[in-house]
């Protein structure tokens, strides 16, 4: 199966139909409940149910998920068509599609199944997905072509030459991916007055986002977070909690991070750790949703 292990949980949505072509005597039998085998939407409704909660272990590549809702609906239209419609929720790492799908070809199977003692000419025609919502897939991130980033590295190691940084280039790269302008190599030492000049310059030259990594442990020369919770004006602090608690998941070290997050004047700031697996971890977490603040500032609704 692919890897799912770096998404983070969301509200995901799936709608599905199929559509039955039978003959009169089967709508007869229907709408009278004379069907030899019982009530056919009833069966095929629990039968709908069970598929969508249990896709995983029919389709191979499918995740399990916790399907959190299903519901089905049947609908009886003219020139004897049944329409068979599945909505499925979860909140989790990917989407309910296939349990939507899966479902609903299960539904049909049971009404053409409970129906073919009476009727020969049944046609199942149409299976599709009508509707998916969730993910990053959803996320609106037009807004984020248009912004200017700096990537700060914070580290005694990097400024001296002792140590090849990974973790910028992991943080430059990703915004990139989004069409982001980024401007690279900038590094300073542990040092507050140093990492303020910085940040406040690259403010000045109009950077939308500076993302710095590293100084954000415990240690007396991690300094990154106190620093920049005195240059920001709008504290965001949730950011980080959320990104703390999304690596929280993989390392019960991610708690131990000290980082701080919010505007300064128009400019976003946020702090990373300096390790590469934290940095991608945050980078999951935040990235493209945090795109939508910068909309938020303008008087979009969230």
């Amino acid at each position: 199966m692919i890897d799912i292990t770096d998404k983070i949980n969301t509200l995901r949505t799936a709608k599905a139909k199929a559509v039955l072509k039978v003959s009169d005597v089967s709508i007869k039998a229907i709408k009278n409940n004379s069907v030899p085998k019982g009530d056919v939407f009833a069966s095929a409704r629990t039968a709908g149910l069970l598929a969508a909660k249990n896709t995983s272990l029919t389709l191979p590549h499918c995740h399990p998920i916790p399907v959190e809702f299903t519901e089905i609906n049947f609908l009886i239209k003219k020139s004897n068509v049944i329409e068979i419609n599945i909505e499925v929720k979860t909140i989790y790492k990917t989407g309910c599609e296939m349990e939507a799908l899966y479902g609903v070809s299960v539904c049909a199977l049971t009404v053409y199944d409970m129906l073919k003692p009476i009727d020969k000419n049944i046609i199942i025609g149409e299976i599709s997905l009508t509707s998916k919502s969730g993910g990053k897939s959803d996320t609106l991130i037009s807004s984020a072509a248009n912004l200017k980033a700096s990537v700060i590295v914070v580290s005694d190691s990097v400024f001296s030459g002792k140590s090849k940084d990974t973790s910028g280039k992991i943080i430059s790269d990703k915004l990139k991916s989004y069409g982001i302008k980024v401007k690279n190599n900038l590094t300073v030492p542990d040092e507050e007055k140093l990492l303020t000049d910085k940040i406040k310059k690259e403010i000045k030259n109009g950077a939308d986002i500076i993302i710095t990594t590293g100084g954000t442990g415990a240690s007396a020369r991690d300094i990154t977070g106190e620093t920049v919770r005195k240059i920001i004006d709008k504290d965001l602090s949730g950011l980080m909690e959320a990104a703390r608690i999304f690596g929280q998941n993989k390392t019960p070290y991610s708690m131990m991070s000290d980082g701080a997050s919010g505007f300064s004047g128009k400019t976003l700031i946020l702090t990373f750790p300096g390790s590469p697996s934290g940095v991608k971890d945050y980078l999951n977490a935040l990235l493209p949703y945090v795109f939508h603040l910068f909309d938020v500032r303008k008087g979009e609704r969230h």
